[in-house]
């Protein structure tokens, strides 16, 4: 596929071939142009994308079905990585709303925090956030026979977390407060029908939507989730073993029906 570079987007260097990588300077490029120029250089079969001075762009990555890595400098914007199926991409600093929205496979990689609604409807893959997120991450994850969505959150998570979530497994790890960290998030799991979501630290009853229920997790779950784990401190650094060992609460859906009463059939 030959890569046409929009003259109108800047100056010369926007667009530059370096050892069968690519690498493009995003300052100037509306998220269209940047987008035409990541697809392109990912349909002729590179290996790896550079972006730099990456501002806000939306949809980078979205419906790649190639393994390509891309590394992002800067900040990406909303609906990174939307329903793409086997990139890696790396984001050097924060992310915006809608992070792995109903990707299908590949892995994200997030070093800071991320915004609202991150792995919305998510069907595959693997998304590592460093801090953070916003409000209803995981929103309606699920997963069908082996394809099993991974979300682990670094910091903690907004409100909302885990909503009507049918499948997949979400991980909060609480990081950044010593001692074992007491959540503040509020109606977590709040519609849950499936899947699982594990919180290292302390919660209450009254944290919890209705159809979520909280147990601590046993040395199965644990190593469950130790790859987990694992593969975040490989991304960020830390010891996966000191994690793992300071106490974990697995939320499970009361129902696979929650709503069954309220319909007629």
């Amino acid at each position: 596929m030959k890569i046409e570079v929009d003259h109108r987007a800047g100056l010369p260097g926007v667009f530059v071939r370096q050892n069968g990588k690519v690498r493009i300077n995003a300052g100037t490029l509306h998220y269209r142009e940047l987008n035409n120029m990541v697809k392109g250089a990912a349909a002729e079969g590179l290996e790896e994308i550079e972006l730099d001075n990456v501002y806000g762009q939306r949809y980078i990555g979205s419906g790649i079905r190639r393994p390509v890595r891309i590394n992002i400098h800067g900040v990406p914007g909303n609906d990174l990585g939307a329903f793409m199926d086997g990139p890696r991409i790396t984001v050097d600093r924060n992310a915006q709303d809608g992070v792995g929205n109903t990707m299908n496979s590949g892995i994200i990689v997030v070093h800071g925090r991320a915004g609202d609604i991150v792995a919305m409807g998510m069907r595959g893959g693997k998304i590592f956030i460093r801090d953070g997120v916003g409000y209803r991450a995981a929103i309606h994850m699920k997963e069908y026979r082996r394809h099993v969505p991974v979300l682990v959150i670094g910091g903690e998570s907004q409100d909302f977390l885990g909503e009507y979530m049918a499948g997949g497994l979400v991980v909060v790890l609480g990081l950044g407060k010593k001692g074992k960290p007491k959540l503040t998030a509020r109606h977590i799991g709040t519609g849950m029908h499936g899947g699982l979501i594990f919180l290292r630290g302390e919660v209450e009853e009254h944290q919890l939507g209705k159809e979520a229920a909280a147990e601590p997790a046993t040395a199965s779950d644990l190593e469950l989730i130790r790859p987990h784990v694992e593969e975040y401190a490989g991304y960020f650094g830390g010891s996966a073993d000191e994690i793992l060992g300071s106490g974990f609460i697995k939320l499970f859906a009361k129902s696979h029906r929650p709503f069954g009463g309220l319909y007629a059939y």
